[in-house]
This record gives C-alpha cells, sequence and structure tokens, in this order.
C-alpha cells in the first residue's frame, strides 16, 4: 500500500510539467512518510505547530477552525491529488488556530519542515513548484474571501459545486452549510430549488 501511495505521488509529479527529473520526484517520495488514516482522525490540533506538509494519494481531509460557542467553521476541503497544511503556522512555527482531520479513511504522504526544507535545498526545481502552489493557494483563498463577502447563497452553492465536483456523495450536508456559512436549511432549500429547475 505505501508503495502505491509513492506511485499516484510521483505520476501527479509528473504531471504537473514541472523541471523536476524523475529521479527527482522518486527522492521527493520517498521522504515523505506514508500514513494510513482512520475517519475522524486528526492530523493537527488547534494549539498545536503545524510541522507537515501533507499531500493525499487518497481520501478526504477538511480544515476547520472551532468557534467560541463550539460550532465548527471549514475553510477547506482537500480531495485526492491535493495537498493540504497551516502554511502560516508550518511557516513561522507557531501554534495553529486550525485543526486537520480525515472526513474519510484517508491515505496521505507527509514531509516534515525540516525534511522538506532540506528537499528544497537539493532541488531548486521543487521550489519552483512549491512557490507556484502557494501563489495558486493564495489566488483561491483571495477567490474564496470575495465569494463570502459578496455572493448570494446560490452563487456560493454553485461555486462550490464546481470547485469540489462529486464531493457532495461524500460529505455531510452539515459540513457543506459550514464551508458555505449557511445553515443548513438554507442549503436545502437552495439544492431542492436547483433540482426543480434540472427537471424542468
Amino acid at each position: 500500500m505505501q508503495q502505491e501511495m509513492v506511485t499516484v505521488f510521483e505520476e501527479y509529479m509528473k504531471a504537473q510539467g514541472t523541471a523536476l527529473s524523475d529521479d527527482q520526484i522518486r527522492l521527493i517520495g520517498a521522504a515523505a512518510v506514508k500514513r494510513v488514516v482512520h475517519r475522524k482522525q486528526i492530523l493537527l490540533q488547534a494549539g498545536e505547530t503545524c510541522r507537515h506538509k501533507i499531500f493525499i494519494p487518497k481520501g478526504l481531509l477538511r480544515m476547520y477552525r472551532t468557534g467560541a460557542n463550539g460550532s465548527e467553521h471549514i475553510l477547506k476541503f482537500s480531495t485526492e491529488l491535493t495537498w493540504i497544511t497551516d502554511g502560516e503556522s508550518y511557516t513561522h512555527r507557531t501554534p495553529s488556530a486550525y485543526s486537520i482531520d480525515a472526513i474519510e479513511a484517508s491515505e496521505v504522504l507527509m514531509w516534515s519542515r525540516d525534511c522538506f526544507d532540506t528537499l528544497l535545498n537539493q532541488i531548486p526545481a521543487l521550489k519552483a513548484f512549491s512557490d507556484q502552489l502557494i501563489s495558486r493557494n493564495l489566488y483561491s483563498s483571495q477567490n474564496r474571501l470575495y465569494k463570502v463577502i459578496s455572493a448570494t447563497p446560490e452563487e456560493k452553492y454553485d461555486d462550490f459545486i464546481n470547485a469540489y465536483p462529486g464531493i457532495l456523495l461524500r460529505v455531510p450536508l452539515r459540513m457543506v452549510a459550514s464551508y458555505l456559512g449557511v445553515s443548513v436549511k438554507t442549503l436545502t432549500r437552495i439544492r431542492q430549488a436547483q433540482l426543480q429547475r434540472s427537471l424542468k
């Protein structure tokens, strides 16, 4: 199973159009810690320092923050072939305000900061790829913030469906509502309205 995880990672990296050689990609994959995580298993607890970059060959993770009243606010879902980390905590070695856990049984590759920094120093093309990922995530975060401020609930839902195709079959409605910043009741109404339109 561990070799399957690495193979998925290597195929993903080769498809990214980077300047990384096959040997360099193998080196990066071999340096990762391979883990199978159970549903609801926590990989980062709020208050801890985020010490890993995480790649998901298989499964589904989320990053969320818990409010003072105990309510969860989901910032991000991470499906297969995506990365997840708390960049601020990871970079500055400070306690994270967020938690990361598995929504379903998942397989992950994890690089500690020291390990990844060593790889960055050894492989300049990895730094270029990493910077590109960070830039892409920043753009995605800014776009999401704009949608939260300006979009209607219906527009937020449409954007979510486009960003995460097929995820509604894998994620409880309450989590989707949390991500969108709407009530479950509002989300149910939007979905029913869309279903009725599609049947006409």
